[in-house]
């Protein structure tokens, strides 16, 4: 499969991914590996190696190590959190569900629907197409770019995230706006991120767990709060 094929068909794939799971919230779990599965098929049918995806396994214990230090920053980071009473207020009454439900998201539900997916399609499949053809910054600014409009449908949901933003930024109009630019440039940015962790590492596992220790952590920190 050509340069261009593989692109146009990731791209495709990925946004009936997108538009599927904010539309039907309760399959997210199908969707995540539905289209981690799809995007195996297009990585091995456009010679995409495990080297390139970042997931050989002489790089396993390089990417754990990093990720590691990932999840331990973001966990006691979610610890002093804790103890600022104003940050406690501000998840205050955020928490959906019981503790076994948060456990079940948080251990189960995010890494399949969103962590292993996301960081395959972005940090694996996108990144190694794009530095195959044009190297690790040029792969590194358009994975992270389209990973930020991956969260523009997220950001026009409703939600305690989308709320909590609205009451810092206002409603309306100009707050919508507001909310939906500084999502995708946060998550842009974070992207950039992701992506440096994985060139350093040379391996998926090292975004993947920061990834996790970010979006898995902060519910049970929700929870706490």
């Amino acid at each position: 499969m050509s340069y261009r094929t593989s692109m146009t068909v990731s791209l495709l794939v990925m946004a009936c991914a997108n538009v599927a799971a904010n539309r039907l919230p309760g399959a997210s779990v199908a969707i995540g590996l539905g289209l981690t599965g799809g995007l195996a098929v297009i990585a091995r049918a456009s010679g995409l190696g495990a080297a390139d995806l970042g997931l050989a396994r002489s790089t396993w214990a390089t990417g754990l190590r990093w990720g590691g230090a990932c999840v331990a920053v973001a966990a006691a980071g979610y610890g002093v959190a804790l103890l600022i009473p104003a940050a406690r207020d501000a998840v205050a009454g955020s928490a959906t569900g019981s503790w076994a439900q948060t456990l079940l998201a948080s251990f189960v539900l995010i890494p399949l629907a969103t962590v292993i997916g996301e960081e395959f399609a972005f940090r694996g499949v996108l990144w190694g197409l794009l530095r195959r053809r044009s190297g690790r910054r040029v792969a590194t600014a358009v994975s992270s770019a389209l990973f930020g409009v991956w969260h523009l449908l997220p950001s026009l949901a409703g939600g305690a995230a989308n709320e909590a933003v609205d009451g810092a930024v206002g409603g309306g109009t100009p707050g919508v706006v507001l909310r939906v630019l500084g999502t995708i440039l946060f998550t842009g940015a974070a992207g950039v991120l992701l992506c440096e962790l994985r060139a350093r590492s040379d391996s998926l596992l090292a975004p993947m767990l920061a990834h996790w220790a970010v979006n898995g952590l902060g519910e049970i920190f929700v929870q706490l709060a």
